[in-house]
């Protein structure tokens, strides 16, 4: 038997009912406020009038207002900005208490992690390379090559080629220029190169020269101008047509940091293909570029200098000052003392200076480096001082050496292997039109700078030590820090320079020693 629905009360109610639940309410409410009254407790705000227009002095009393206003804004903000000092306070107390763990555990986690994507692959760069162009720096040939990098490369034996590219030319008297190709060109072929440093990608490169075409004069020394890539390109092409029956001819671009080898391989490719940069180790890992239908680029990370290497080739060379391991300051000393003063003085235009921390002063207060009081940043002026070194805008150079000879791992049979299959007279034809086409700094205007021979490089991580640099470079340094400690005047040490705030500020302070004694 199917059982009945059950139907839901109703929420209906009856008038009279639904009247008397709405007297009761009202009667509550009313003896609510009664109550209310008689305490003397309102729930009802007065609305603020504010000021009436017949009252005097109207203006005044708004104008007090809006100051108080303004005073109770200000006086949160201050207690805003305290509250985040107080945090910020804490926060350094507690990072200060981490810092002060065990050398041993920060040795561990800051200095091998660093360097180890600049190291590793530069085997596998030389051992997949037909080709292998070492780029040098054309200020400081000698102090770009790498001797444990070479020699990897003759020892992996076969068919495999040492290139050299002397790259930034532009910034090189033109006589030093030609002398550094002679001397290269006795070991390996070397080619003359400017690279371009203002490469975009294919479309806007494509409208810039829509542009220039319409204008009747070009100035062929702008950064966007390039020399050098066009015999680079045949040499490489017409090499591979020579040796490669199958395949591509792949060709490895190696070298220090900062020598230009990124700039190369998009000169050549005519577009921003690989990622450039001032700051060395833009580049971290292998890249392929394709220039041709038969020839590959392989663009690497920089080699990693020795620590056993001296201060001033550790300065331009290494990854140390970007790491923590140098400070700009000593960086910037080191530099100076290969430098003639003079030259210096002229470059920056700054007036005569003691000592690098005197330079470095002047040079601040020149390019406007000032900190809170007028204080003169040291540590920026030292930072744009080593990026116009290390970068491609400073024009210094050094001078070639009169009497060459062979270094240890080369010999005239190895000479002759490694300039075998190269079109000789395309290069040296090549090179003749590039020192024809680019804009020498004059002699006068470029920085003499003293080399110190070829950099010692760490090609794999392995070589990377976990302890100090070598006893030789730690009994420079101590030599160095000896001597910045005084100035040698006239053969005679002095007492040490002072610059402090005081003698940065006020030069023309009175010195009361030097008339009452």
């Amino acid at each position: 038997m199917k059982r009945p629905k059950l139907k839901k009360a109703s929420k209906r109610l009856s008038c009279a009912k639904r009247y008397k639940i709405q007297k009761k309410v009202r009667e509550h409410n009313r003896k609510l406020r009664k109550e209310a009254k008689k305490k003397g407790v309102s729930k009802r705000v007065k609305k603020d009038i504010g000021v009436p227009n017949s009252a005097p002095f109207k203006e005044e009393i708004l104008r007090e207002a809006e100051q108080r206003r303004l005073q109770e804004e200000k006086e949160k903000r201050r207690q805003a900005k305290k509250e985040q000092r107080a945090e910020k306070r804490k926060k350094e107390k507690e990072a200060a208490s981490k810092a002060a763990e065990p050398t041993a555990k920060k040795a561990r986690k800051v200095k091998r992690p660093s360097l180890r994507p600049y190291g590793s692959p530069l085997f596998q760069v030389i051992d997949a390379s037909d080709v292998v162009i070492e780029v040098l720096d054309a200020r400081d040939p000698l102090g770009c090559r790498c001797p444990q990098l070479e020699e990897a490369v003759l020892q992996r034996g076969g068919t495999k080629k040492l290139l050299l590219v002397l790259n930034k030319i532009d910034l090189v008297p033109k006589e030093t220029v030609e002398r550094w190709i002679q001397c290269l060109q006795q070991e390996f072929p070397a080619v003359a190169f400017k690279a371009s440093t203002q490469l975009r990608d294919g479309v806007v490169k494509a409208k810039k020269r829509r542009i220039v075409a319409s204008n009747e004069v070009l100035d062929r020394s702008r950064g966007a101008a390039c020399f050098g890539n066009c015999c680079l390109a045949e040499l490489l092409i017409s090499y591979a047509d020579k040796t490669q029956s199958e395949g591509s001819l792949r060709v490895g671009v190696v070298g220090f940091p900062n020598v230009g080898k990124s700039s190369i391989i998009n000169s050549i490719k005519g577009s921003l293909a690989c990622n450039v940069g001032i700051k060395r180790g833009t580049t971290k890992m292998m890249q392929e570029v394709h220039i041709a239908k038969n020839v590959k680029l392989i663009d690497s990370p920089g080699v990693v200098a020795s620590p056993s290497n001296p201060p001033a080739s550790m300065a331009l060379r290494s990854l140390q000052v970007e790491e923590g391991g140098e400070s700009v300051l000593e960086a910037v000393r080191n530099l100076l003392k290969q430098c003639d003063k003079t030259q210096i003085m002229l470059q920056y235009n700054i007036p005569d200076f003691r000592n690098s921390l005197e330079f470095l002063t002047l040079f601040a207060k020149k390019r406007g480096y000032l900190q809170k009081g007028g204080v003169p940043n040291t540590e920026q002026a030292a930072t744009t001082f080593l990026a116009d070194w290390t970068g491609a805008k400073l024009s210094y150079h050094c001078k070639a050496p009169e009497n060459h000879s062979l270094p240890a791992y080369l010999s005239d049979a190895v000479v002759t292997e490694m300039q075998n299959g190269w079109n000789l007279n395309k290069i040296k034809t090549g090179n003749k039109e590039t020192l024809k086409a680019v804009r020498f700094p004059n002699q006068a205007s470029s920085i003499g700078f003293t080399s110190k021979g070829p950099t010692s490089g760490l090609l794999s991580v392995a070589d990377i030590p976990e302890g100090k640099p070598g006893a030789a470079a730690t009994e420079e340094e101590a030599e160095q820090n000896e001597e910045s400690s005084e100035v040698i005047t006239d053969g005679k040490p002095s007492v040490p320079i002072d610059i402090s705030l005081s003698t940065a500020i006020t030069d023309d302070a009175y010195d009361f020693n030097t008339d009452f004694k």
